[in-house]
């Protein structure tokens, strides 16, 4: 007969805890955004989709370059238009580069901050038991003295050599020393890190509560300007900033001195204005090019300087006015190229009115320094021998009615279709300072003088000095985290046994010594030998 022992079923395995997919979708994204991988290949993007913004115009920069894209490039610009290329880093995707790679940097470098204060506080690990394999070792290294006192020493010496020590006993008698230095390297490394999370937030910072603007200011007491948009030739303000926001001052250029090497080479350049702050007191500043003009709530910088000739025009009815009139330098030596225009003060005779035709401009070169051999380019960027090469149009210029157009250059369609007739001839008519010009109307031209302008920049960047201390710090952990070496040294001092057991209680010891670099150190050899022989020698 077979008896079959009935044994109860196990109880069943308790069901598995649900996982929350999304949970876990976000959890694996968060620390796949967090990885340092991850944030190199978000710096990577965001240096590539800033491309863009150097190779089309900037609408921030340049409009005028943006309506000559349209007009050169009819279907290929409102594709860039709809993609933001005319303004990249105002763009969505430009900001979603910026910000991902902001959020990847904090969620990377806060936890490593936090792993590096901790690893401060603890105490180095105490010694291997088996020290012959570590890359570095050494044995029966005899000391006189107790075990303990041997110890201590050791960990004096290693500790004037700057190793973070800790010197622990166990049950066999045995004294063990610990040390580890080269903590300096991550904390380069996150000097370094935490150095360009404060230059991403200075630059969006910046961007929203900066501004900028360009003038290009003449010297004389009529040619001042105010900071206000209308006067200036372009600028740009942030998202953040509204136009009277910005301070109150006012700008006038009273001298200009520059000086050149004989090579034509720049050497100094030095503005003196009249500023007003506030509608306070003038007073009078300087200001060069590598020491700007600092006022409050904006800095004033000196980009470039060039010449305004001064022009008379007179009509066939005497009626004269006077301009000066900018001329841009297109090369080292101060060669300049402007146009003067002048609205219609002519009255047709036969009508008795204004005769929109009858309007002047005058395009043309102005050279400095004009050189003997008749070419028209100047010899040296100074006032040496000026000369203002010009040729004269008649036509409508559309000044009464306001037609935009550029004020250092003629329209070329205009001259190209006859609708302004070339009125001096073939070539230009040269002009000394003095001379006057006689056309074949009667009007006249005088070339009175010049005057000197300056190319001012003016900038406010309320994130200016985060900026500095941002870059100035990543520099330092740069040079900590590559300088830095992170590496341990044990040492294992027991009794000697080999002695006898009066010459043992008196102190021998036997010392055996370990050593492991963290990092990539080549040096570190030397220096476990260096530890070592200052060890056996008694001299750590």
């Amino acid at each position: 007969m077979t008896v079959v022992e009935e044994r109860p079923a196990p109880p069943a395995a308790p069901p598995p805890r649900p996982v929350n997919r999304l949970w876990a979708l976000l959890r694996n994204s968060w620390r796949q955004l967090t990885s340092m991988r991850t944030a190199l290949v978000l710096l990577f993007l965001l240096a590539v989709a800033a491309i863009p913004g150097s190779v089309f115009p900037q609408r921030a920069v340049n409009a005028e370059r943006v309506t000559q894209y349209y007009q050169q490039h009819p279907d290929l610009a409102p594709v860039l238009e709809r993609l933001g290329g005319f303004e990249v880093y105002a763009s969505p995707w430009f900001a979603s580069i910026y910000l991902l790679l902001f959020t990847s940097l904090i969620g990377c470098v806060v936890p490593r901050l936090i792993d590096h204060v901790r690893a401060l506080r603890m105490a180095p690990p105490d010694a291997p038991k088996r020290m012959e394999r570590l890359p570095q070792h050494a044995e029966d290294l005899t000391r006189t003295g107790a075990p303990d006192e041997v110890a201590k020493s050791l960990a004096a010496g290693l500790r004037r050599r700057r190793f973070r020590t800790k010197v622990r006993e166990r049950e066999d008698g045995v004294w063990t020393v610990s040390a580890e230095k080269g903590f300096l390297k991550e904390t380069g490394n996150l000097l370094f890190h935490f150095s360009l999370l404060a230059v991403l937030i200075g630059v969006g910072f910046g961007h929203w509560y900066g501004w900028h603007a360009n003038r290009l200011l003449v010297g004389g007491p009529d040619q001042g300007f105010c900071n206000t948009l209308t006067q200036y030739d372009d600028s740009t303000l942030g998202p953040r900033v509204h136009p009277a926001d910005l301070p109150i001052f006012c700008l006038q250029l009273t001298d200009f001195d520059a000086t050149f090497q004989t090579t034509g080479q720049p050497k100094t350049f030095l503005a003196t204005v009249q500023v007003t702050q506030d509608n306070g007191a003038a007073e009078t500043r300087k200001f060069t090019v590598n020491d700007p003009l600092r006022l409050d709530g904006a800095s004033v910088y000196l980009l470039g300087h060039g010449y305004a000739p001064i022009l008379k025009y007179t009509d066939r009815n005497g009626v004269s006015q006077t301009k000066v009139v900018p001329f841009l330098p297109i090369d080292a030596m101060q060669t300049s190229e402007g146009v003067a225009q002048f609205p219609d003060i002519n009255i047709d005779p036969k009508t008795d009115k204004r005769d929109p035709n009858l309007q002047m401009g005058f395009e043309g070169r102005y050279l400095p320094t004009a050189p003997t051999d008749g070419r028209a380019t100047s010899a040296f960027p100074a006032e040496n021998n000026p000369m203002l090469y010009l040729t004269a149009y008649r036509g409508d210029l559309g000044l009464d009615v306001g037609t935009p157009g550029s004020v250092y250059s003629l329209d070329q369609g205009q001259i190209a279709t006859g609708e302004l007739k070339n009125v001096s001839g073939a070539r230009p008519h040269a002009l000394k300072l003095g001379d006057t010009w006689t056309l074949d109307d009667g009007t006249k031209l005088e070339f009175v003088g010049t005057r000197e302008f300056a190319t001012l920049s003016i900038r406010h960047d309320p994130a200016q000095g985060l900026l500095l201390v941002g870059a100035v710090v990543g520099l330092l952990g740069l040079m900590l985290s590559l300088a830095g070496h992170r590496r341990r040294v044990w040492f294992r001092v027991r009794p000697n046994a080999d002695l006898p057991g009066s010459a043992a209680a008196r102190g021998g010891s036997v010392v055996t010594a370990g050593g492991l670099p963290r990092t990539d150190y080549p040096g570190f050899p030397e220096e476990f030998k260096a530890v070592v022989k200052a060890a056996e020698e008694g001299t750590p």
